[in-house]
């Protein structure tokens, strides 16, 4: 026995939400996959011919620095929120499986969950559509993970490893 009544429980109860950054700058993640590997091609045809040679990777490291920094800038917060049992399971009803045996149809009940979910930013299915044209199936899977998540998931995660470690250090944990 919980010692609650429901009605206390209702009162407290609130939908399962999620933030998740994407970054909405395609060129300057393109740009920091680019400079990644001319570091790594870099770094594996070098060889200095005397012990005052600069290795060429330093100059493009301090650019992916700066790039990652943008990037990271360009970041954009999604917040996602539990839409409620009746309307996910209207907008599973909306979106049948293509093929016998799926649940739901896989390129549009993502897309749809992700419009009904999504909070901050408020979207409409014409902006989503809009965006999706130009951020990449990772961005966009991104999303769609998170509302998945937000509509799927029970379990609280565990503390993590890092938190425990850092809590243990700073005398936090007893």
């Amino acid at each position: 026995m919980t010692g609650q009544s429901i009605t206390d429980i209702l009162k407290q109860a609130t939908p399962r939400e999620r933030t998740v950054k994407v970054c909405i700058r395609g060129d300057l993640a393109g740009e920091v996959e680019r400079l990644t590997e001319e570091l790594s091609k870099a770094s594996e045809d070098w060889e200095p011919a005397d012990l005052t040679d600069v290795h060429p990777g330093r100059k493009i490291a301090e650019q992916l620095k700066s790039l990652r920094e943008q990037a990271r800038a360009a970041e954009v917060p999604f917040t996602l929120r539990y839409i409620g049992d009746r309307a996910y399971s209207d907008l599973l009803a909306a979106h049948p499986g293509a093929e016998d045996g799926q649940l739901f149809h896989p390129t549009t009940f993502p897309r749809a969950l992700i419009v009904a979910a999504c909070v901050d930013p408020v979207m409409t299915e014409d902006q989503a559509a809009e965006l999706f044209e130009k951020l990449n199936q990772g961005e966009i899977d991104k999303l769609a993970n998170t509302a998945w998540d937000v509509h799927t998931s029970a379990d609280i995660a565990p503390f993590s490893l890092a938190a425990s470690a850092l809590l243990a250090a700073l005398g936090g944990e007893k």
